[in-house]
This record gives C-alpha cells, sequence and structure tokens, in this order.
C-alpha cells in the first residue's frame, strides 16, 4: 500500500506459525533475532509475547497452549481467536533455519520503520521554532547509535551474520573434506576452493571440464582417471559462444539421459544481467535462486568487465568468494596471455601466462594450465597452483568426436625404483619426467617431493647423500622397498625410453597369470578409472585404436626385466 510503513504480514505469519508447529527450537532461534515491537501488527506481538511467556514458564508454544494463555489475558478474541491461530500453524515453515530467516526479515522491515520514524523526528525537530543544529545532531546520533548497538546485539546483522568462534573455524570451515575432484593426496578442486582451468583456444579446456560437469551430475563417476563427487544440481554459465557448448555437450548425451540433464544442469546462455565486479553478490544469487550447488563460468573473460584492472579483479575475487561462503563450489574456465602464444611447446607453464592481473588466480584454489595447439590430440596438463599433492605433468589425449579424454602412460615411479636396484637421484627423475639433460631446479624439486611421497608411503627407502668436499658430494639417493623387489626376475641391461608418452591398450588375450591377476595394484585401480570414465563414451575405441606412441629419449642403465606389461600411472 502507498505510504505505508515497511512491513511484511506474511513473514510474520509465518515465524509466529512456526513457533506454535515446531516448538521451543524456532522460539530460541527467532528469539535471538527478534524483539516484540519488531512486528508491525499489534495482534501479533501481542501473540508472540504470549510465546515467549510460555517459554518463560516451560510450557508447550503449541496452539492450543498460546490460545489458552490469551483466553487468560483476554486477548484471544482481539488477536483473531482460535480459528487464527491454527490458520498460522497450519502454514508454517517446515524448518528452524526458515523462520529464523523469516524473522531476519521482520527485524530489517523493523530497523527501516525505526530509521523512517527517525527521519520524520529530524525533519520536526528542524522546523520548530528556535531549532538549534547541535542538539538536533545530537538526538539523531543517539538514535541511530541505539539502533546500530541493539542490531549488533542481536547477531542478525551484516557485521555479525558470518562471525564464527576461533574453534569452529578450525574444526568446522578447516576440517579436512573429501576432494570434489581428485584424491587427498592429489587434489584438482577441493571443497570451498575454486578451481581454474586455463589454456589457449581450441586445446581441450572445455572437453575436460564438461567431463568433470556430467560426472558431478552423475553421468560417470571419474575424469581423468581422477573420482569427481557427485553434487545436487549444476549451474552452467554459457556466456562464451553457447552453441559451441551445446554441441560439446551433445557429445556425452544419450537420450536415456534427458531425465538426469533435465533436473540436475541448468544452462545461463549469454552474457549475465551485470558483470560480477559491479554486482559481486549475483554469482551467489544466481546459483541459490536456481538450488545449484555448483557454478561454472565459461568464460572468466565474459563475467568481468576487464581482467587486467587490479580493482576489478579484486571485485571478482569478491564475488567468487560470496560464492564459496555459501556452499557452492566453482569452476572457472580461463585463457593464456596472447604474447605467451610463441613459448617453446615443452615449456612448462608459469602463473605468470594466465591472463589479467595476478589477483585472478590469487583467489584461485587449483589452477589446471592446457598446453598444446589449437585442435591437438594431445595435449600436456600441469597443475600449477596445488591444493594438495602435485598432479602431473600429465599427457593428455583428446577424442574430439566421442568428447572424451584420457591420460596417456606417464612415468611410474616405483617401477622405475624396482628397474634401477642402485637406487634413483631426484635429478635423474627430473630428466626422464621433462626429457632435459639438464633440468631445472623446479623440476628436481617436483621430483624429489615425489620420490619422497613415495617414501612416506612405504614403496621407497632414501639413502641421504653427503655435502661436497674433495672428490666432490653424493646426491640423496633412493631405493625401493624390498618388499617390492622381483627376486626371480634377472637382470639385463635393457635400452627403454625415459619419457614413455603414449601406451596402446592391450588386447583382451594379453595380461598375467591368474596368479598374478589376483592381487590389484594401485595402477591397474587408476587404468580401471581411466576405462570407466571413457568407456560409456561413443568414439572412445576408436580413437585408442588409432593412437600411436611418440618416440622419447633413450638411456641404457642395468633394470630389473619387466615381469608384465608397463602399467598406465600418472
Amino acid at each position: 500500500m502507498a505510504g505505508e510503513p515497511p512491513n511484511d504480514l506474511d513473514a510474520e505469519q509465518a515465524v509466529l506459525g512456526a513457533c506454535m508447529a515446531i516448538g521451543k527450537p524456532a522460539v530460541v532461534a527467532v528469539r535471538n533475532v527478534l524483539d516484540a515491537d519488531d512486528f508491525y501488527r499489534p495482534a501479533h506481538e501481542t501473540i508472540w509475547r504470549a510465546v515467549l511467556d510460555l517459554t518463560a514458564s516451560s510450557a508447550p508454544t503449541s496452539t492450543v497452549a498460546v490460545a489458552d494463555h490469551l483466553s487468560d489475558t483476554g486477548d484471544l478474541d482481539r488477536v483473531g481467536g482460535r480459528p487464527y491461530l491454527f490458520g498460522l500453524a497450519a502454514a508454517a515453515p517446515p524448518a528452524t533455519d526458515n523462520a529464523e530467516y523469516f524473522a531476519a526479515i521482520i527485524r530489517r522491515k523493523a530497523e527501516l520503520r525505526s530509521l523512517q520514524v527517525t527521519g520524520i523526528r529530524t525533519v520536526q525537530r528542524a522546523s520548530a521554532p528556535g531549532a538549534e543544529p547541535d542538539e538536533i545532531r545530537s538526538a539523531l546520533e543517539s538514535e541511530v547509535r541505539e539502533g546500530r548497538e541493539r542490531a549488533l546485539a542481536s547477531g542478525s546483522s551484516r557485521l555479525s551474520r558470518f562471525m564464527v568462534d576461533g574453534w569452529d573455524f578450525v574444526t568446522k570451515t578447516g576440517a579436512d573434506k573429501e576432494p570434489l575432484w581428485g584424491t587427498r593426496g592429489e587434489t584438482a578442486w577441493a571443497a570451498g576452493e575454486s578451481l581454474m582451468i586455463v589454456g589457449p583456444p581450441g586445446v581441450g579446456k572445455t572437453t575436460i571440464a564438461h567431463q568433470v560437469i556430467f560426472a558431478r551430475i552423475g553421468l560417470g563417476d571419474s575424469a581423468l582417471g581422477m573420482p569427481v563427487a557427485e553434487s545436487a544440481r549444476v549451474l552452467y554459465l554459457a556466456m562464451d559462444r553457447p552453441q559451441q557448448i551445446a554441441r560439446a555437450m551433445a557429445r556425452l548425451i544419450r537420450p536415456e539421459h534427458e531425465k538426469l540433464v533435465r533436473e540436475r544442469l541448468l544452462i545461463w546462455e549469454g552474457p549475465l544481467p551485470s558483470s560480477l565486479d559491479k554486482e559481486p553478490g549475483l554469482l551467489a544469487e544466481l546459483a541459490t535462486a536456481h538450488g545449484a550447488d555448483t557454478i561454472v563460468i565459461d568464460s572468466l573473460k565474459d563475467a568481468v568487465s576487464t581482467l587486467v584492472d587490479d580493482s576489478l579483479a579484486i571485485a571478482y575475487n569478491s564475488a567468487r568468494n560470496r560464492a564459496l561462503r555459501e556452499g557452492i563450489q566453482v569452476m572457472e574456465l580461463h585463457h593464456q596471455r596472447k604474447a605467451s602464444a610463441d613459448a617453446p611447446r615443452g615449456q612448462r607453464p608459469t602463473l605468470d601466462r594466465v591472463y589479467g592481473s595476478t589477483w585472478l588466480t590469487s583467489g584461485a584454489g587449483s589452477v589446471l594450465f592446457i598446453a598444446g595447439e589449437a585442435g591437438d590430440a594431445v595435449v600436456t596438463l600441469h597443475h600449477l597452483k596445488t591444493v594438495t599433492g602435485e598432479i602431473g605433468p600429465l599427457t593428455v589425449a583428446h577424442d574430439h568426436e566421442a568428447g572424451t579424454s584420457t591420460v596417456e602412460a606417464t612415468i611410474d615411479i616405483a617401477e622405475l625404483l624396482r628397474k634401477n636396484p642402485d637406487g634413483v637421484t631426484a635429478k635423474q627423475l627430473a630428466t626422464a619426467m621433462t626429457g632435459e639433460k639438464k633440468p631445472e631446479p623446479a623440476a628436481v624439486a617436483r621430483a624429489r617431493r615425489r620420490l619422497l611421497t613415495q617414501v612416506k608411503s612405504g614403496l621407497a627407502t632414501l639413502e641421504k647423500g653427503s655435502a661436497g668436499g674433495i672428490g666432490g658430494g653424493k646426491e640423496d639417493r633412493y631405493f625401493t622397498s624390498a618388499r617390492h623387489i622381483n627376486t626371480t626376475a634377472p637382470l639385463a641391461a635393457v635400452e627403454q625410453p625415459a619419457i614413455p608418452l603414449a601406451v596402446v591398450p592391450l588386447s583382451p588375450s594379453t595380461g598375467t597369470s591368474k596368479a598374478a591377476s589376483s592381487k590389484t595394484s594401485p595402477a591397474d585401480a587408476g587404468s580401471r578409472r581411466a576405462s570407466a570414465a571413457t568407456a560409456s563414451s561413443p568414439g572412445a575405441e576408436r580413437f585408442r585404436g588409432r593412437s600411436r606412441p611418440s618416440p622419447g629419449a633413450t638411456v641404457t642403465q642395468p633394470v630389473v626385466a619387466p615381469d608384465g606389461p608397463r602399467k598406465n600411472r600418472r
């Protein structure tokens, strides 16, 4: 109604109904937010006071009890009688959280009415004969201060809504959670932290993202051989070339998927109503409004006015963190800097190759970079910003017809240790991983971390080296654990590839003996996960039949002759 003070009678009815239908839990939640005079309708204030009186005397707050109490005070007919009370309880929200939410609406309306009254009083005081500005300001400041203190005391104001004590912050907010994508040791996407997938156009960012997203909605359980946690509903912001995105998704969808895809995948086509730097709350509002617990931004350049401006990047980071705070998981597709497109093909990318302000990657939880040329069937995935252990680098093969991706064979550290009884140094592993005779210190450090992981898991032992002196120093060497050595295999000098880049799948008839196959190794499990990720998609087998190994540098070294085919491990 025009000119009527701010109020929400529906919210008032919902709160009172919940207190009578749910009982004490709802009363306690609402009491922390509301005072009696926050209700706009006098009858609702009277009912609320009756509920508080009953609670104080440890009596129930059911409609029968409230009606009896109001009858004793002579207020029952004035509030609408028993039919009105029973109508409130029948229309009550189903949960205490809902009652608290509606109570916050009532409180906000009450504060607006209070500010409105303060403004009217100020106008009246300023219009009175002999008005003194200092006295008016003092009275105004006093009323505003009282309102602010009251809001803080309620615990429902914007200054205390997300306040938690230190213990809850450490034990709940920082609690160890299952990864959304990956394992605890190698996490590609962590709950409560955003994932950014970066790369030049045409290298398969969208292809990989779609495999993760379809696993999130239940059409699979893994992507790139790593497990994916299921979600309730995904909201996909198809802002960059929606028709291309639709065609890419079509490769993974079959008619029998219709019900699941309709219910659990929502698509926003084209530009957003406002850029996220101008309206940081929009991202969380979109997901909440549509019941989504995961939101995909495709792509980042279409969500922010400009990505090179630090202040706008910080504003976007605020939008990202608001969504994460509301329990919404965020995935972002992004591009590399154009100037880095001519970088050497084998060069490891770094975070400074990601386009835009450094604050974009600073606020991301995990950053995956896909290196390659547009249309490449085989690309390299690098983990530039990690959550736990580093993933890869992985050699990823795309089947463009089926819309699937598989991880080709990489260095199997456990197998490498078994084949080198004299031990392996971090530098030697880095050489095998990068193909460089003189690997960079960062590559050696990464190799050392992977070797130490083997030691911690009991798969390897460490022999400490010594510092330099007369005759030079001695590097740390890593050896396979005794229980993993195949003592029946003869020693032989075998020339083998140091960097196996591809593996041709075994035929069904190829394999080990029944005794050997009775135990499943982690490598075999990883291979099965990678196969499961593509088994249900058309064209996967056709692509694997066409794959061919790439040549790599070779070294001649004493090894234990392999007693079975090389495993496909990351």
